[in-house]
């Protein structure tokens, strides 16, 4: 149930109003809007009376909203939430490029891909230090290693750092990444959800492989229902019954989650095609259809390349589409 107040309600009437609806057993959720205030309560509301509700002077109207997703859904929340990492921001406009290969392999080689991408435009660099693989005698990453290589790349570009964290064992570790990823395999690992909605970190929530968008944003309401707003959405291709791409990138789900709720939305198209010449189109479509960035594979040497190196650009290619998402962003934005 959202309960939407008038223009100029005090602090206090507003203090006094929640403070009862809480005397009700309710968990009231403030968004305070450009235009309007609006009260998301959530917990047992069939017992609550509406029309009470509603004649009250300062109240506007009062709806009940059927979606099982409250606390990430726009009803609740009109204005479009801005992620903050740093002094950047991210969602309502600010687009952000996020770029680096799939797996970190050495200082070196992170360190050097950083400082390539840094100069064609990317804000933050990512890299994989624990990789979730389908066959268990393939690279699963440096791990801890892994991290500390991020954090020396970062220092010496500046850029903030997003990777995967596999599950609530290795939470430790991340306490100084700016940006936790949850993996499209991990989507709906409930465990990992909830220890993350506890901490005061973005967490960049992929959908996963079969998942529908409901579910993508069920499991970002239990992130949000433990206290952490901060998360980003990614589409990054779900399985079809196409064979020609690794999976099917849906363009749809981008205006769709855009009406749906309030959180930034970001596309994989490195995951989505597994293919690094379509990585390009798939990245301007995205851009394209109004997302609010692009988070894509690129590494120095994708030959040899520990994982993924199929899909990942190398940095001139890179580069060059880095120039080409800015011309469709003027266009998209103006």
């Amino acid at each position: 149930m959202i309960v939407i107040l008038k223009p100029g309600v005090s602090e206090d009437k507003r203090g006094q109003l929640m403070s009862w609806l809480e005397g009700q057993g309710l968990a009231v959720h403030v968004s305070e809007g450009q235009f309007q205030t609006v009260l998301g309560l959530v917990g047992d509301t069939t017992q609550v009376d509406m029309d009470l509700i509603a004649s009250l002077g300062i109240v506007d109207s009062v709806k009940r909203v059927s979606d099982p997703f409250k606390r990430c859904n726009r009803k609740f929340h009109p204005d479009d939430t801005v992620v903050k990492v740093g002094d950047l921001e991210i969602g309502a406009g600010h687009f952000v490029m996020i770029a680096g290969p799939c797996s970190v392999e050495s200082e070196e080689q992170i360190v050097g891909i950083a400082r390539d991408v840094k100069a064609a435009g990317a804000h933050i660099l990512r890299g994989g230090a624990f990789k979730p693989r389908t066959s268990p005698y393939d690279f699963q990453g440096l791990k801890a290693t892994g991290l500390e290589l991020l954090r020396i790349a970062r220092q010496e570009t500046g850029m903030p750092i997003v990777t995967e964290v596999m599950g609530t064992r290795d939470l430790p570790l991340f306490e100084d990444v700016d940006i936790l990823q949850v993996g499209a395999r991990n989507m709906q690992n409930f465990d990992l959800l909830k220890e993350l909605g506890t901490w005061h970190k973005p967490i960049l929530l992929k959908r996963g492989l079969a998942n529908t968008l409901k579910e993508l944003l069920m499991s970002a309401e239990y992130i949000m229902a433990g206290g952490n707003d901060q998360v980003i959405l990614c589409e990054r291709g779900i399985r079809t019954f196409d064979d020609y791409t690794r999976n099917t990138l849906d363009l749809a789900a981008i205006p769709m989650l855009r009406e749906l709720t309030h959180l930034p939305i970001i596309v994989d198209p490195s995951h989505a095609t597994g293919i690094s010449r379509l990585v390009p189109p798939m990245a301007l479509a995205g851009a394209a259809a109004g997302a609010d960035g692009l988070m894509i594979e690129v590494h120095n040497d994708p030959m040899h390349a520990l994982s993924d190196g199929a899909q990942s650009l190398k940095p001139e290619e890179y580069a060059v589409l880095a120039e080409k998402v800015r011309a469709v962003r003027k266009v998209v934005s103006a």
